[in-house]
């Protein structure tokens, strides 16, 4: 396949900077591995039928005072007055199953709706990184992978995840072509993927989880394939894809 015909994979590392990587073709995978695309994918995987992402705590609790289902999360800690944090462990269980929920969280919502717009939004997390991957190769698109980051700054965490899927879509297809920051990421990946959580012992928002006692969250949530499922945007909703 000729270059001219190659898709391109390439990384944003912030939804700050989404508006500089937009355009009208590629899928975009949101990605905030610590913790709320972990969770996400969990709920699913656990029998949710919807998720309404929502950019502000008050958004999700006028959900709440509608009868739904709600978790906020701020600075990693749980809102008073939800039913859920974005703590995987939160979501599993029958408690959610057919269950429609809002969520709000400090980072990975509000990269949801800064690519809302885009051809089509999909949730990214290690635990569904292989059917993830196996989805992206059929489709035939430009993706970009971007990282929610923590407060718009660049994290370790998402970086590596990024790394880790662009190493499995380029090593299996000849039909892409990478951009520098997933050429980066890539080659970070390959220091940390043997030892993931040794490799992110100073990253400052495994830091931040280790002191508030939630180190059972981020051993969980750089396990692989452990919510093979994969949530798509359709219009307010996040939903299961059917596969």
């Amino acid at each position: 396949m000729s270059s001219e015909t190659k898709h391109k994979i390439d990384a944003c590392f912030s939804p700050h900077l989404y508006p500089v990587y937009a355009d009208a073709e590629s899928i975009v995978v949101v990605i905030d591995v610590f913790r709320a695309t972990s969770a996400i994918c969990v709920a699913f995987h656990y029998g949710a039928d919807k998720i309404i992402p929502v950019a502000s705590v008050e958004e999700a609790m006028q959900y709440k005072q509608q009868g739904f289902l709600a978790g906020a999360e701020r600075d990693a800690l749980k809102l008073d007055g939800f039913d859920f944090g974005n703590s995987p462990y939160d979501y599993m269980g029958d408690h959610v199953k057919g269950k429609t929920i809002a969520l709000t969280t400090t980072n990975g919502t509000q990269a949801i709706e800064a690519a809302r717009n885009a051809y089509k939004v999909v949730v990214g997390s290690f635990l569904n990184i292989d059917v993830l991957c196996e989805w992206l190769l059929k489709q035939n698109r430009g993706i970009i992978l971007l990282c929610s980051g923590w407060k718009n700054k660049f994290n370790m965490e998402d970086a590596l995840y990024a790394g880790a899927i662009t190493e499995k879509i380029f090593d299996q297809s000849d039909k892409f072509t990478l951009g520098d920051g997933c050429l980066a990421l890539k080659y970070l990946y390959q220091q940390a993927k043997h030892e993931p959580i040794k490799f992110l012992v100073h990253a400052s928002h495994k830091e931040r989880l280790s002191r508030l006692g939630l180190k059972k969250d981020i051993k969980y949530c750089l396990t692989p394939n452990q919510a093979p499922v994969i949530p798509i945007l359709e219009g307010k909703y996040l939903v299961k894809l059917k596969l």
